[in-house]
């Protein structure tokens, strides 16, 4: 081969052509001719890949197809075995934990393992680009800020550490990129040897290109070049700063390298670009920056853009759910027709959700990423059990472990349902908000369930008491983290690991969990917060491809991906800044002027690369640019090489440029219309205010005097409540609420005056014995204390001041209406007797007390305790005339609202409790929703059974006769 440099234009099918040109040079050679050529390609899937367009040729003898990274192979090498890239960063995670220590670095203890990623994928560039340490050190910092400074400090004292250890894989493959080239000095090889499919962006690479371009024998074929650039924009990408983001310049870059001029790049193979004319329009829009005004000059002269762009659609969704159906219908109709079609992104929140979208017409698309493990079902329990250490146990927590799908994964998992569920209800009722194992069986020893003591025990062994672990090795941590995840999804067999370690996802977890034992003696002591970010670090370096039937013309690729596979359609999706090209990852250890004096990557090389992925993606035959105008928060951004498309086409009305882009933007809204369509629901008529007329033997027949407030503000939710029997459910997680407060607050007054009053250091101790048991939050412990505290004195005074002595506390009481099928009920917190023989009723708050006028018309319990008291109604006490009704709220300031009743008052509101619930005797009479709420912005319990929001306080109730 005389010449030695090939490249193939943006949107050919880069593995199709390699082979066309490949068996245009054997022709006419015998069949073990190509079996002695040497293919080099940078991944398995490329490789691949040119084996399937090898084999539809026919019976071949197959040429000898090798990765990049098994580039010893060609001369034999023995090679020093690299360091496993987990022990190196537990390695690094060690020194960062002492950096950490020292508390002269802002970098939060919770990014552990993600600082320890990040500097071994400096040390791995280090090596790949040829820097030595040495040059690190040699860096002038006095110009940078003393962050800088100290990192470069830092990188020396790893560097002095780490020396005598095993190199990187990165290391290690220079290594034998150089011992090749060394050796084919002497001895180049007989036969081809090509390398394939690389832009030459590594400096490990670069090199082999180097050698390869120089022998007899070798070939590069580069993917994606753009035969149409200029010759000055070519000549002006000469520095790094300015040209680094553009797609072109790692070609540029190379052939520095290389020595050798533009010219000297051939075409492999006389294939035309599927779109040649809009190649050169994309080319034209992706100008570097500084040369953007060759649009003036070069844009007149582009062909008609109407015909460029006949196969380019613009889709601008509203929202990213958009954007994902109209992309999931577009792939539905490619499956239809037959069309072999790729979603091409780099976001995998979208592919995501396209997949789930398309998983509605049972089309599961071929995705090259597959799963991440920490979201499969071994990679989430584990991360939740880990998420145990060093915490204290909740009841949301422990319930989201028990309903795992592979908690009890073994025999007795119809049990442990049964048994997780009853034990949520008693959570949610009862509490406790942090479970201990006693509380686990305690519970279990009352219950009738089938091995509910088992369970109960397996239970607590495993999940709880976990709060109070330390600083340990990491080897202990990922041992015990094993033994309890084990015996968790064991459940209540003797051995085995119940289903944690079956099907893809298992099998990859025990690999995941296999090499962090075996490195685990690298990682030192850690706390239990860094255990759980070492272990999602290392769950984040694996992925799970289930071996489940896909659909073969569906796929879903990443950038990298899309270098080297072929399409009918391509649809780009994603296409926002910050998403498509994604921003660069902070680099905490060296800034960009210290990465450019050192050789090293520029942060712009990232941004080139995508912009080059794009530049050969947006070159296909067919191609969808798809993009969200608004993401989860705001608006977004459209990326800057959408921008600058649309802004040059924009620009060139001569060309029919405005006129191509309304119809590209024709051809996404047809996809828009659609998908607004599939996801619109029929029209239904909103729900009326709703006013329902139960039968009458269904009504209640018993309510308390704090339910009277509700029967007349919110009648629906006494009738949801009794008549439907529907309660809220206590919330999962409890808190320390002001419903918590109020019960808190009545058993402290409650207990102090049983044992008949005292001075505040009484009251102050039955305080801290009550808070003490019945509240979990230190915090609201100490604040609700305080505020005892504060009211203890004012509490004191007023109920010296009352003018009568405690005579019920907190009992119970009953009375009939008369003539009515109905019973009262209620328990006032206090009733004192006064010197003249009346009685006063006195009712604590923790909120604000209700005024007089809301007493009048609304809250009337004391004055309904009143009547009751009057008509003899608790044990014990007497009928006696009730003389006045307090209302005392106990805040930091004590507040009264006190009632003196006039005569016959208690028995014209008794009169007119009897005349409410005489109506609601009635057959007609309804149970309308938010009657009379204090504030439209007040919450019932029911409003989503009444379907509030659909109907507002102005509409009129509907009654519905449910007789």
């Amino acid at each position: 081969m005389a010449d030695t440099l090939f490249a193939l234009p943006p949107g050919v099918d880069f593995p199709a052509e390699l082979v066309a040109g490949l068996m245009q040079r054997m022709d006419g050679q015998p069949p073990e001719a190509l079996a002695r050529v040497t293919l080099i390609v940078n991944t398995q899937r490329m490789r691949r890949r040119v084996v399937e367009c090898l084999q539809t040729r026919g019976a071949l003898l197959l040429p000898r197809i090798l990765l990049v990274t098994e580039v010893a192979a060609l001369a034999d090498l023995t090679l020093p075995r690299p360091i496993s890239p987990l022990r190196r960063r537990l390695q690094l995670s060690v020194l960062l934990d002492r950096l950490l220590a020292t508390g002269t670095t802002h970098f939060p203890r919770t990014a552990l393992y993600d600082l320890s990623d990040s500097l071994a994928a400096l040390m791995e560039e280090m090596q790949g680009e040829g820097v030595t340490p040495d040059r690190i050190a040699g860096l002038d910092v006095a110009n940078h800020s003393a962050h800088w400074a100290r990192m470069q400090a830092f990188l020396g004292i790893v560097s002095e550490v780490l020396a005598g250890e095993a190199a990187d894989a990165e290391a290690v493959l220079r290594q034998a990129v150089t011992s090749v080239g060394e050796s084919w000095t002497h001895a180049p090889p007989l036969h081809p040897v090509i390398l394939a499919g690389s832009t030459g962006s590594r400096g490990t690479t670069a090199l082999l290109m180097q050698v390869l371009a120089g022998l007899p024998n070798g070939a590069v074929v580069l993917p994606g070049f753009d035969f149409d650039l200029p010759a000055e924009v070519w000549d002006s990408m000469d520095d790094a700063l300015t040209a680094e983001d553009h797609p072109q310049y790692r070609y540029r870059k190379l052939m520095d390298l290389l020595g050798r001029d533009r010219s000297t790049i051939q075409p492999w193979t006389a294939v035309a670009a599927p779109a040649a004319d809009r190649n050169r329009l994309i080319s034209l829009s992706l100008r570097p920056a500084p040369i953007t005004d060759q649009w003036l000059s070069e844009g007149p002269r582009l062909p008609d853009l109407i015909a460029a762009t006949q196969g380019l659609t613009l889709l601008e969704a509203p929202s990213e759910r958009t954007e994902a159906l109209a992309i999931a219908l577009i792939l539905r109709e490619a499956a239809e027709t037959g069309t072999r079609a790729a979603l091409v992104t780099p976001d995998r929140n979208l592919t995501r959700r396209v997949t789930a979208a398309l998983d509605r017409w049972g089309i599961r698309p071929d995705d090259s990423a597959g799963r991440p493990l920490a979201l499969s079902a071994p990679g989430r329990l584990m991360r939740q059990v880990a998420a145990l250490f060093g915490q204290k146990l909740t009841g949301d927590a422990l319930l989201a472990i028990l309903k795992h799908p592979l908690a009890f994964s073994g025999p007795g998992r119809g049990p442990h349902l049964i048994l997780t569920r009853e034990f949520e209800l008693h959570l949610r009722r009862h509490g406790p908000a942090f479970p201990t194992a006693d509380s686990i069986r305690d519970w279990a020893g009352k219950q009738r369930l089938d091995r509910a003591e088992d369970w109960a025990r397996i239970v607590s062994e495993t999940l709880c008491g976990h709060e109070a672990m330390r600083r340990m090795p990491l080897a202990d941590f990922v041992t015990l983290h094993l033994s309890l995840t084990q015996a968790l999804a064991r459940g209540f067999a003797e051995t085995g690991a119940g289903g944690l370690w079956d099907k893809a996802a298992g099998e990859e977890a025990a690999k995941a969990l296999a090499e962090l034992q075996a490195e685990a003696d690298a990682g030192g002591e850690m706390s239990p917060l860094d255990y759980m970010g070492v272990f999602q670090g290392v769950l984040q370096r694996h992925e799970v491809r289930e071996t489940e039937s896909v659909h073969p013309g569906i796929m879903i690729w990443g950038t990298l991906e899309a270098r080297v596979q072929g399409a009918d359609l391509v649809i780009l999706g994603g296409l926002n800044d910050g998403i498509w090209p994604s921003q660069p990852p902070p680099d905490p250890w060296l800034n960009r002027a210290m990465r450019k004096e050192a050789g090293l990557l520029l942060p712009g090389r990232r941004i080139g690369l995508s912009a080059h992925d794009y530049q050969q993606a947006v070159a296909a035959r067919r191609v969808v640019l798809s993009r969200s105008k608004r993401g989860a928060e705001a608006e977004t951004v459209p990326s800057r090489w959408l921008n600058r498309l649309v802004n040059l086409m924009a620009g060139l009305p001569e060309r029919n440029g405005p006129e191509a882009l309304k119809a590209m933007q024709a051809r996404g809204d047809h996809w828009l219309h659609m998908a607004t369509a599939f996801d619109s629901a029929p029209e239904i008529p909103p729900a009326t205010r709703p006013s329902p007329v139960p039968p009458l033997e269904a009504r209640p027949k018993r309510l308390s005097v704090t339910e009277i407030k509700t029967l007349i503000r919110d009648p629906f939710a006494i009738y949801a409540r009794h008549v439907l029997k529907l309660k809220p459910l206590d919330p999962l997680r409890p808190e320390p609420d002001p419903r918590l407060r109020g019960v808190v607050l009545h058993e402290i007054l409650e207990l102090f005056l049983r044992q008949g009053g005292g001075d505040r250091e009484a009251l102050m101790a039955i305080a801290k014995t009550v808070i003490s048991a019945k509240v979990a939050w230190p915090l609201a412990r100490t604040i609700w204390l305080s505020r005892i505290a504060k009211a203890a004195d004012a509490f004191l005074a007023f109920s010296a001041s009352t003018g009568g002595v405690p005579v019920l506390v907190e009992e119970k009481g009953a009375v009939q209406v008369s003539g009515l099928d109905f019973t009262l009920t209620g328990k006032p917190d206090r009733i004192d007797r006064l010197e003249d023989g009346r009685l006063l009723l006195i009712d604590y708050k923790t909120g604000e007390p209700p005024t007089p006028k809301q007493q009048q018309h609304f809250d009337k319990q004391l004055l309904l305790l009143a009547a009751m008291a009057e008509e003899g109604a608790f044990k014990g006490l007497d009928a006696e005339e009730v003389a006045r009704v307090v209302y005392v709220g106990l805040k930091a300031q004590l507040k009264t609202q006190e009632v003196t009743l006039d005569p016959g008052q208690v028995a014209e509101v008794w009169a007119d409790f009897a005349r409410l619930i005489a109506a609601y005797a009635r057959p007609d009479q309804g149970y309308t929703a938010r009657r009379a709420l204090e504030s439209v912005r007040d919450a019932s319990d029911y409003d989503h059974l009444s379907r509030f929001g659909e109907w507002d306080l102005t509409a009129d109730p509907v009654p519905e006769d449910l007789a």
